[in-house]
C-alpha cells in the first residue's frame, strides 16, 4: 500500500523519469539523453501541429493544411506525415523504428529553418538501441500530453527535469550542459533581465535563457522586451539549447553553429543589457601561447593567462557590456584571490568600479564538481541613477566604491540526496539584501549582518591586497576572536613540517635495523 501511494503521489516528471531511466539499461547518460531529448520534443511539436491542423479545419482551410507558412505563422513547427507522433507511434514495433526516428528529426528541420542544426543527426541509428526498449520509450512518452494544461508548461517542465536528472546522472567531470535551476533562478532575481539583450556566452542547454522568460512573466513583463543571444562550444549541447529554447516558443540567436567563443565569437559587436553564464570552472590550455594576445576584449587589461581561462571569460563578458549592462556569471573560487595576471586584472577590474557583488556559495550545489564556487555581479554603471524596474521606479545610490560581500555557505536546503539548492526562501532574502544595498537610502533598509554581508569600501578592498573573498570582509562572530587565520595556518605549517621530519627518521632507524641485520632494503 505504501509504495502505491508513494506512485500516486509522484509527479508527471518523476513518473516519466522513472519509466525512461530503466528502459536506459547499458547506454551512458550522455548519450541517452540525446534519444530521451529528441523523443520529447518529437511529441510536442507533434501535439501542436496536430492543435494547429484542427484549428484550420475548424477554420474550413482544409486546403491550407500541407501549407508550411499556415503553420510558422503561429509559431507553430510544419512536419510532414513521416515526421508526426502518430506514424512513429504506429511503426514503433518495426525493426526500423530508429531509423524511421532518424528520418522524421532530419525532415522536421528540413522544413523549419529555425530548428536548423538543433535536432539529433542520425543519432538513433548510430546508437544500435535495443528495438524493444525504443519502442517502449516511444509508449512512455506518448504519456505526455504536452496541451493539457498550457499554464503549467508540462513540456518545459519536463524538458527541464530530465535535463537536471541526466546532469546528476552524469555526475562528476561531465553534466557541463545544465546549471542547477536554484542558482539561474537566484542570479535572474538579482540582475533582473526585463528590457533589452540578454547574453550567455557558453549556454549550456540555454537554462539562463529559459529562466529569464520565466522572470519576465513572473513579474508580468513582455517577453518581445528581450533579445536573446548565446554561444556554446559542443555540438550536442548547442542542440539541447535550441530545442530547450524552441519546446518553450523562445527565439534566439545562438550563432550558426557550435563555436568556441575565444576563437570565433559569433556574436562580435554585441552589447548586452544582461549577462548570464557559467563558464567550465578552471578551464586549463585554452589557448596557445601565441594565440589570441591582441584580442580587443582584452583592451585595457592584461592578457589572460593560458593555463586557467577564468578571467578570459570575465574580460569577454566585460567587453560585451553595453553602457549600462549588468552580468551575473559564476566561477571557481581560486578566481577571487589569484596571483599573476590574475590578481592585476581583478584588481584593475576593481579599480575601473566594475566589481558590485560577490556571493560565495554551499558545497555540493553543482552536478559536475566539488570545488567552491561564487557568483559574480559586474556592473558598468554603479552611479546614482533613477530606474524603472517591474513598473516601480527605485532611486539608485552611487556604489562606485563599494562591493557587497555575501556568505551563502551555510544557506541551502537538501536536494537530490547529496546536494544543496536554495530555497525560494533563502533566494528572496539574497535578492532583497542585495536590492536594497543598491537602492539610495539603503542606511534604512540595508545593513551589514554578520555571517551573512558586509558592504566593504575601496581603501578595505586596497588594504586586503584586492581580495575579493568574502570571508576576509563578513565578520564571523561564532569564532574565536583571537584567532588570526595567517598566523594559524603557518602554526600548522610548521608542526606538519617537524611530523614529516620525524617520520623521515623513523624510515632511516626503521632502515638501519634491518642493515644491522644483514638485510639491505632498497626504496
Amino acid at each position: 500500500m505504501a509504495e502505491k501511494k508513494e506512485k500516486k503521489n509522484k509527479s508527471i516528471e518523476e513518473t516519466l523519469w522513472d519509466s525512461a531511466n530503466k528502459l536506459r539499461g547499458s547506454v551512458e547518460p550522455s548519450e541517452y539523453k540525446h534519444v530521451v531529448l529528441g523523443l520529447i520534443f518529437l511529441k510536442f511539436a507533434s501535439d501542436k501541429f496536430e492543435e494547429r491542423k484542427q484549428e484550420l479545419i475548424a477554420d474550413g482551410k482544409e486546403k491550407y493544411l500541407d501549407m508550411v507558412e499556415f503553420y510558422t505563422s503561429k509559431n507553430v513547427f510544419y512536419l510532414a506525415e513521416i515526421s508526426r507522433w502518430s506514424y512513429l507511434i504506429g511503426n514503433a514495433k518495426q525493426n526500423d523504428i530508429a531509423i524511421k526516428i532518424d528520418t522524421a528529426l532530419f525532415t522536421v528541420e528540413k522544413n523549419n529553418p529555425a530548428l536548423k542544426g538543433a535536432l539529433p543527426d542520425n543519432y538513433y541509428s548510430r546508437m544500435n538501441l535495443d528495438g524493444s526498449k525504443l519502442a517502449a520509450l516511444l509508449d512512455t512518452i506518448n504519456n505526455i500530453n504536452t496541451l493539457k494544461d498550457k499554464q503549467q508548461d508540462i513540456v518545459g517542465r519536463v524538458y527541464e527535469y530530465f535535463l537536471s536528472k541526466f546532469a546528476i546522472a552524469e555526475g562528476k567531470g561531465k553534466g557541463e550542459f545544465y546549471t542547477p535551476k536554484s542558482i539561474v533562478n537566484l542570479i535572474a532575481e538579482m540582475i533582473e533581465p526585463y528590457k533589452g539583450k540578454i547574453y550567455d556566452p557558453c549556454c549550456g542547454s540555454g537554462g539562463m535563457f529559459v529562466q529569464s522568460m520565466k522572470f519576465i512573466e513572473s513579474h508580468h513583463g513582455n517577453k518581445k522586451d528581450i533579445s536573446i543571444y548565446g554561444q556554446e562550444a559542443i555540438t550536442t549541447t548547442y542542440k539541447l539549447a535550441k530545442m530547450n529554447l524552441a519546446i518553450r516558443g523562445i527565439s534566439a540567436n545562438l550563432g550558426d553553429v557550435a563555436e568556441n567563443t575565444f576563437f570565433r565569437d559569433q556574436h562580435k559587436d554585441l552589447k548586452a543589457d544582461y549577462i548570464m553564464a557559467n563558464p567550465p570552472f578552471n578551464q586549463k590550455q585554452w589557448r596557445a601561447d601565441n594565440e589570441l594576445t591582441n584580442d580587443p576584449r582584452w583592451a585595457g587589461y592584461d592578457i589572460p593567462s593560458t593555463g586557467n581561462a577564468n578571467y578570459a571569460w570575465i574580460l569577454n563578458m566585460v567587453s560585451k557590456l553595453s553602457e549600462n549592462g549588468i552580468a551575473g556569471f559564476l566561477l571557481a573560487n581560486g578566481a577571487l584571490s589569484g596571483g599573476g595576471d590574475e590578481y592585476k586584472i581583478r584588481k584593475k577590474l576593481i579599480e575601473n568600479n566594475l566589481v558590485e557583488a560577490i556571493l560565495v556559495f554551499p558545497s555540493s550545489m553543482f552536478y559536475t564538481t566539488d570545488i567552491g564556487v561564487s557568483c559574480w555581479v559586474i556592473n558598468k554603471n554603479k552611479k546614482a541613477r533613477t530606474v524603472e524596474v517591474n513598473g516601480k521606479v527605485r532611486k539608485y545610490r552611487n556604489r562606485e566604491r563599494e562591493i557587497l560581500f555575501m556568505d551563502l555557505r551555510q544557506t541551502g536546503i537538501p536536494f537530490e540526496k547529496k546536494y544543496i539548492q536554495f530555497s525560494d526562501d533563502a533566494i528572496r532574502k539574497v535578492t532583497d539584501t542585495y536590492h536594497n544595498w543598491q537602492l539610495s537610502d539603503f542606511e534604512k533598509t540595508y545593513q551589514n549582518t554578520p555571517e551573512f554581508c558586509y558592504s566593504a569600501r575601496f581603501d578595505e578592498i586596497e588594504r586586503r591586497d584586492f581580495s575579493l573573498v568574502p570571508s576576509k570582509y563578513v565578520e564571523f562572530i561564532n569564532r574565536d576572536e583571537n584567532i588570526n587565520f595567517d598566523v594559524k595556518m603557518q602554526s600548522l605549517q610548521a608542526e606538519f613540517s617537524k611530523l614529516l621530519k620525524v617520520e623521515q627518521q623513523s624510515k632511516k632507524d626503521l632502515l638501519t635495523v634491518f642493515k644491522e641485520l644483514g638485510y639491505e632494503i632498497k626504496l
